[in-house]
């Protein structure tokens, strides 16, 4: 008789509470399905998969050790989360990810009652956990807050500031430090896994609490050093002294691939009534899949890819990626000038200062997830007469708005600063859309805001900010390739505030601000052919306004319509409010303006994006023809 088919145990688990139901020698291979499952959904949608690799093990330990839902496990960004949304229900639309109408990339309230807390930024991971694990004590209900943070994560203050706050929420707060760099951990093996079973161990706490209260009863000297001691002796063989002082009881390392290790320790810590608790899991980036783990970047963001190769199916040649423009041109620029350098938050690649990197080793600076000390830190460069260049994309750059108000603007330091991702951005969705960047820098008193229409743009912006020391100044530039422009080898020194014409008409004027500007020749062309001439503008500039140039237009056209890549308070504001305090709309002129809607927008392909956003050539093209259409009702209801 033949053996009936293997049943994959992946196929019997939908929810966490299907996991449970097995058995603790199901869970290694379970884990293998999930990470053969996972590899093959990313290799279908692309996405994040070096770090949902290594976390595998550590989210099948977790689902099946703690009840959640009912306990609240918060994954900080969310790149790994891949794993977690197999688990949880999610399995049938796991090809959907970052894909237009399917799955985010990231965790997202909406999605599942799985996924407690929205991430996609760092280090929100403890706070939001702490918050969980508070209101549900303060209510008398069950139900933890579990954090799992990766040692990146780790480098940004806000972390550190969730934990100096946590020692109220005890046992009720569990966090996991993800160490996938090995950069705080010593060898993990068979001795500190023993030792992370045993300080996690009912027995060893009962101990721990027993010798706690007998040492207070003694005099103060004996119990201060009886403290220190055990202090000492637990920071040896298991570096947690950071972070017992900041009142969390530590264990580890423990091997986060090792689910005979990882189970017991979970269950140690679930059952305890000692807390706060930190475990220290060390994991792999891109485990169990041999091009992730060979690959310098352990493949933390993919294309589409062949699973048997590892071969992504990237687009070759064509024109160069926006962040690079940006770091050659930089680097060029300082070999002639010494004053120039440039900071990045933990993005050296994704915003291109890796090239000025590769140039000026000693000029560039990657402060990690730091972006208020990265912006303060480039202030200080500035005001000792420096040229810093902080390249933080638009998204990022909104955590450092105070130290952008207070350290920047107001002492009028002349920071620059390379805002990359400007616009929508696809994949990613709203969170890590530039969408408020220019009303966010524009309202503020001493900025100059500057945005590029293609690559040639932001070359010349770029040698515009370096020679500008009269203040801050920005510079915005999307996502992904350039338009195909050539970058002329002799670099233009913008004049302030000054736009440029494009084309000139007489019945129409088009006033673009930055990527947009492709679209709005696309509409003129559509516009002429419909008999009505039509001027484009480059404005250039958001702030300081061309004035001249607004004023020039809106005295000879009978419909202007502004565009850009940003939500409401942008160029059309400005626009409209130095039109209104002119008296320029006073003889009938139409105005409109054309902005990101007044929504978050979900990740879907950028040019489906724009058209949602209404921000393509024939949305401009329909915009005049109703301002034109209701101008033509407004004078026939005159003259009755």
């Amino acid at each position: 008789m033949s053996e009936r088919p293997h049943t994959p145990l992946l196929d019997t688990v939908d929810t966490p509470a299907d996991l449970r139901k097995l058995k603790q020698d199901q869970l290694r291979q379970l884990s293998d399905e999930l990470r053969t499952e996972m590899i093959d959904a990313v290799g279908t949608t692309g996405g994040h998969l070096g770090s949902g690799l290594g976390v595998v093990e550590l989210t099948t330990a977790i689902h099946y050790v703690f009840d959640t839902p009912t306990d609240k496990l918060v994954w900080d960004v969310g790149h790994q989360c891949y794993p977690h949304k197999i688990l949880t229900g999610r399995r049938d639309r796991i090809r959907t990810l970052r894909q237009g109408g399917g799955l985010s990339g990231f965790t997202k309230r909406s999605e599942s009652e799985y996924d407690p807390f929205g991430a996609a930024h760092s280090s929100t991971s403890i706070s939001a956990a702490l918050g969980f694990a508070m209101a549900n004590k303060m209510q008398g209900r069950p139900g933890r807050g579990i954090a799992v943070i990766g040692d990146g994560a780790m480098s940004a203050g806000m972390a550190y500031e969730a934990m100096n706050n946590a020692e109220q929420a005890g046992n009720r707060l569990v966090v996991i430090l993800n160490d996938n760099d090995m950069s705080i951990a010593p060898p993990v093996g068979g001795l500190s896994a023993y030792l992370a079973r045993t300080v996690s161990s009912s027995e060893y706490l009962g101990l721990r609490s027993l010798a706690s209260r007998l040492s207070k009863k003694l005099s103060r000297r004996v119990h201060s050093s009886l403290e220190k001691a055990e202090e000492y002796a637990r920071g040896m063989v298991t570096g947690g002294t950071l972070f017992e002082e900041l009142g969390f009881y530590y264990v580890g390392p423990i091997d986060g691939h090792n689910l005979d290790h990882l189970i017991p320790v979970l269950e140690n810590v679930r059952d305890s009534e000692q807390g706060p608790v930190l475990i220290h899991v060390v994991t792999q980036k891109g485990k169990g899949y041999a091009p992730a783990e060979n690959s310098a970047d352990k493949y933390h963001g993919v294309a589409k890819f062949d699973v048997v190769t590892g071969e992504q199916k990237k687009s070759s040649g064509g024109p160069p990626a926006y962040q690079n423009v940006f770091g050659e041109t930089l680097a060029k620029l300082a070999n002639d000038d010494p004053r120039i350098c440039a900071i990045t938050a933990a993005m050296p690649s994704g915003t291109g200062v890796d090239k000025f990197a590769q140039a000026h080793p000693d000029k560039a600076f990657d402060v990690g997830i730091a972006e208020q000390h990265g912006v303060t830190f480039a202030a200080g460069l500035a005001a000792e007469g420096m040229r810093p260049f902080a390249a933080i994309y638009s998204t990022f750059l909104q955590r450092a708005y105070d130290q952008v108000v207070h350290d920047v603007a107001i002492q009028n330091l002349p920071v620059r600063f390379a805002i990359d991702r400007a616009g929508l951005v696809g994949a990613d969705g709203c969170t890590h859309a530039g969408s408020f960047d220019i009303t966010y820098l524009a309202t503020l008193p001493n900025f100059v805001v500057m945005a590029a229409a293609d690559e040639a743009e932001l070359a010349h912006m770029t040698y515009t900010a370096a020679e500008y020391d009269d203040g801050p100044i920005a510079f915005r530039y999307p996502r992904g390739a350039g338009t195909g422009v050539e970058i002329p080898e002799k670099l233009e020194k913008f004049e302030i505030g000054k736009g440029r014409i494009m084309r000139e008409g007489s019945k129409v004027a088009i006033l673009s601000l930055g990527a947009r500007l492709e679209e709005a020749k696309k509409a003129a062309d559509q516009l002429e052919a419909k008999g009505l001439s039509t001027t484009v503008a480059d404005m250039r500039f958001a702030k300081p306004l061309d004035t001249a140039l607004i004023e020039q237009i809106m005295r000879s056209h009978e419909v202007v319509v502004t565009i850009e890549e940003g939500a409401v308070g942008g160029l059309g504001a400005h626009v409209l409010t130095y039109a209104s305090d002119e008296g320029l709309t006073d003889g009938g002129l139409k105005v409109r303006t054309m902005r990101l809607p007044d929504a978050f927008q979900d990740q879907d392909d950028p040019t489906k994006q724009y058209d949602e956003a209404g921000l393509n050539a024939p949305h401009i093209v329909d915009t005049v023809l109703s301002a034109l259409r209701h101008n033509s009702a407004g004078v026939e209801e005159a003259r009755a």
